[in-house]
């Protein structure tokens, strides 16, 4: 079997992966509401309502598309891809698990092996500020304009502290090739705690961690569609599948935010004493790709928690927050990394 044949059998079977996850998000999202909320949710499509999703699906895929008047209709018909194909294509560049070598070819379970695979990642998802400006704007409504003012400038204020905190972690991994970190998270210390880069940048990842909720308008940072305020935000005058799309590209977005704070704080697929990371028999591979899919669903579910704990915050708070707390923080954070790292030099 050729390697082409191969690699293009591990992107159809990594991005149909990925397309099922959101639907199950959504149930998540609806049943952990529910825990916390102390209701019952979803349970009467399909045995504990898990066929929720697709009732919504064939509800969404069957509404009528609505187009108001006055609106530009090229930007309002693209504006949900610009939201939606960035999210997706993102998640391209994070190594889901370890090699496996079949029909004599070694694998990459990588859709694309990209030595600057990091700063690919954040170009891409920085893009998806173009479809919710151009959705907002394009709608001629004056509450989808006000919230895509607030997204265009929430979103450039925590790239910032986010694009700091990623710096650091370069900076201690000595790399910018996302396998490299994978592999470098891979060994122990003292025979027992990982050597992940979280326990190296606890700073860094607290405040990446906030910037992906602001970047992924997650509550308690959904202020672009601060439903109280805005009515609906950009995707006010949505319906249909434009409207779908929007949310389908905030979970897909959750999910590459969540698989690249595994890859970059948490080892990736690797486990000390589980998975071998030099490994390529296939027993390993799915493994790794388990381990992976679990750390991965770990971020998801506190994303989800988060939305139904926290309240939203004042706008003013949100700029607060991302210009004088969080920035000066990975500031600091990167003086004080790079001193470390001259340490020799200067000391």
């Amino acid at each position: 079997m050729s390697s082409m044949v191969l690699d293009a059998g591990k992107i159809l079977l990594i991005f149909a992966v990925f397309m099922q996850i959101p639907p199950l998000l959504i149930y998540l999202e609806r049943k952990i509401c529910a825990f916390i909320q102390d209701r019952i949710g979803p349970n009467r499509v399909g045995p504990f309502g898990i066929l929720q999703p697709l009732a919504d699906a064939i509800k969404l895929i069957t509404k009528e598309s609505i187009t108001p008047k006055n609106v530009d209709v090229f930007l309002y018909t693209v504006a949900p891809l610009f939201v939606m194909v960035p999210a997706a294509i993102s998640f391209a560049v994070v190594p889901v698990g370890a090699d496996v070598k079949l029909w004599g070819h070694t694998l990459q379970l990588q859709i694309a092996d990209f030595h600057v695979g990091i700063l690919f990642f954040l170009a891409i998802t920085s893009l998806s500020v173009y479809g919710l400006t151009f959705g907002a704007w394009a709608s001629n409504n004056k509450y989808s304009l006000y919230g895509g003012i607030r997204s265009t400038a929430q979103m450039i204020s925590y790239e910032v502290a986010m694009g700091l905190a990623v710096i650091c972690v370069l900076m201690s991994s000595g790399t910018v090739y996302l396998r490299e970190m994978v592999f470098a998270q891979s060994h122990t210390y003292f025979g027992f705690l990982p050597a992940w880069n979280v326990f190296h940048q606890p700073l860094a990842f607290v405040i990446f961690l906030i910037a992906a909720f602001a970047e992924t308008n997650r509550l308690p940072f959904d202020l672009p569609e601060a439903e109280s305020e805005l009515v609906g935000g950009y995707h006010t005058e949505y319906s249909g599948m434009k409207f779908a799309m929007f949310f389908m590209g905030e979970y897909m977005a959750m999910i590459s935010m969540s698989a690249i704070m595994v890859t970059l704080f948490f080892g990736g697929w690797t486990l000390p004493g589980v998975v071998d990371a030099h490994s390529t028999t296939v027993w390993n591979a799915l493994l790794s790709v388990v381990v992976f899919g679990i750390k991965t669903g770990a971020f998801l579910i506190f994303f989800i928690w988060i939305r139904w704990t926290l309240p939203r915050l004042r706008y003013d708070q949100l700029m607060k927050l991302g210009w004088k707390v969080l920035i000066p923080l990975a500031l600091m954070n990167l003086f004080f990394t790079a001193i470390w790292g001259l340490r020799d030099q200067i000391f």
